[in-house]
């Protein structure tokens, strides 16, 4: 597949994976600063945005999307590299962890925990706040269907909710995104990935935790305080059950992290991401992939 996005900077290389309903311009206001020490990789995930795959039959499961973007690095010289993922990216990032555990140097989950501990903790207050994780995982085409009706109101609908209405994203890349969401081969793929999530996803998960397989490398989660819920398991001791070295915290604003309170989020990620790094070392300067970071494209 190709994919679309962008890269730049110098040092150890970082994998920068966005999540639901973005593109990779979810990470303008952190990869400046992050690659002032770092060379960072920025794609569209596979379905979302511009980078299409050749087909999205059987479901884009998050293996699947790992494994090509193990060859997109592979493609750009960069054997062993860090990943930070948020919402479905992070889920991405955790399964390619897994399956390519000589391939990641250290995982920072923003915002997320496995989905098989999602589907563990699911509750009425779950379901209604996070309809479309079920909405969309339905059979096709009927999501597909619906969307198509007015897929602006349902794109307008749901970034409102992950923001709270504080006019955390600015009009360019909310229209950048709103464009994006009106490809209907990408409302297909993001349709794809939730079905994927109920499906193939979770028996991955499962399957891990039966055979105890866990994240080799070191873990960070970072989650926004306002999202979750007080009295159950922090998702520092959630992801405890998946790696060993793990460690993070709370930040305010809302789940769309890097978008609301980079500062915060660059705050702990920044020494997260420069622990020393047993001779990893950084990559020569890569060429753009397609798009301009900067420019919101």
């Amino acid at each position: 597949m190709r994919f679309a996005g962008v890269t730049g900077g110098e040092g150890p290389p970082v994998l920068l994976l966005h999540g639901f309903p973005q593109t990779h311009i979810a990470w303008r206001r952190i990869a400046p600063t992050l690659a002032k020490s770092h060379t960072v990789i920025i794609p569209d995930l596979p379905g979302y945005g511009a980078s299409h795959p050749d087909q999205m039959e059987p479901p884009w499961t998050k293996r699947r999307a790992g494994e090509a973007l193990v060859v997109l690095m592979d493609a750009l010289g960069h054997d062993r590299f860090s990943v930070v993922g948020h919402d479905r990216g992070a889920r991405v990032g955790y399964r390619l962890t897994l399956d390519h555990p000589n391939r990641v140097f250290a995982y920072a989950s923003l915002a997320v925990v496995p989905t098989l501990d999602v589907m563990a903790g699911v509750d009425l207050g779950f379901a209604v706040k996070n309809f479309h994780w079920f909405f969309l995982a339905q059979e096709a085409d009927l999501p597909e269907r619906m969307l198509a009706a007015d897929p602006d109101a349902f794109m307008d609908r749901t970034l409102e909710g992950m923001t709270g209405g504080r006019g955390v994203i600015d009009q360019a890349a909310r229209e950048a995104y709103l464009a994006a969401f009106r490809d209907p081969a990408v409302r297909h793929a993001i349709c794809e990935d939730y079905r994927a999530a109920v499906t193939e996803d979770l028996a991955f998960d499962r399957a891990d935790r039966e055979a105890g397989r866990k994240l080799p490398c070191p873990v960070m989660v970072l989650w926004p305080e306002a999202d979750w819920v007080k009295g159950g398991p922090t998702p520092v001791e959630i992801w405890r059950r998946w790696a060993d070295d793990v460690k993070g915290g709370a930040t305010g604003g809302g789940h769309l992290q890097a978008e609301d309170v980079p500062d915060e989020v660059m705050a702990k990620l920044g020494p997260f991401l420069d622990r020393p790094r047993n001779g990893l070392v950084g990559n020569e300067y890569p060429r753009p992939l397609q798009a301009d970071l900067e420019r919101g494209s």
